[in-house]
């Protein structure tokens, strides 16, 4: 009989010393992912490396401002609107981050119906938030559409250092993007649950399983990883 064999068949096998019992563990998903779906662990993949990708745009942002010898321009300047004659420093960037960060409360609530099979809340939730979502883009593009306006651009702007402009346009942009992803996203997985094909085990993208409503709580994990970056954007870049 073979030395790996199981003296009782419910066992697992025993693990392997050192690196190669911990390769083998994470190849054979014997362990590291025993309780999680592969679609969630895929998200947490990518959310890890997407997190990468933000840093480095957060650090070159900070390592430029640190390094410029010519003075870097003052968001609270900037970035003020003009209303009704007053000067308000950050105000439309306030109303973003207020609306970025009410979506993910209508997000949790999404997820929390969709495992009690409420299909008709668990959509509108998910609609709620992909409007949240569309606001804040359209609130970014009339940012974008004002500041061009003025002069900016990423190689020079109006008031100063120019790696400003790249700055902004490159981490805005980035960010801009994925919140556009996950409106999209967002609206077809609504429309999926609203139709009740999570019910009915109607074959297509993310329904291959009768009442498998996991894919609304995967979702959930990316809206609220982008909300999350939005709060360092908002502290590193707007605040600082």
């Amino acid at each position: 009989m073979a030395e790996t064999a199981l003296t009782n068949p419910g066992e697992s096998p025993a693990r392997a010393a050192g690196w190669q019992g911990i390769a083998a563990d994470w190849s054979s998903d014997q362990r590291a992912f025993k309780n999680v779906s592969w679609g969630k662990a895929m998200m947490w993949i990518f959310l890890l490396s997407d997190t990468f990708i933000f840093s480095c745009f957060l650090l070159s942002y900070m390592t430029a401002r640190m390094s410029t010898t010519v003075p870097w321009p003052n968001p609270s300047q900037v970035f003020a609107l003009e209303i009704a004659g007053h000067h308000i420093p950050l105000i439309l960037i306030a109303i973003m981050t207020f609306i970025l960060i009410s979506s993910s409360g209508t997000m949790a609530m999404a997820v929390n119906f969709g495992y009690r099979r409420d299909r008709a809340k668990t959509a509108a939730l998910m609609l709620v938030t992909a409007a949240f979502g569309a606001t804040f883009v359209g609130m970014q593009a009339f940012e974008w559409t004002k500041l061009i306006m003025e002069g900016v651009r990423p190689w020079e702007n109006p008031w100063g250092a120019a790696q400003f402009g790249s700055s902004f346009f490159m981490i805005t942009g980035f960010h801009g993007t994925h919140v556009t992803i996950g409106v999209i996203f967002l609206i077809a997985i609504a429309r999926k649950v609203w139709r009740g094909d999570f019910d009915v085990e109607r074959r297509g993208f993310f329904t291959s399983r009768k009442g498998h409503y996991e894919i609304v709580e995967i979702t959930g994990l990316y809206w609220h990883f982008v909300d999350l970056v939005w709060v360092f954007i908002f502290a590193f870049f707007y605040l600082w």
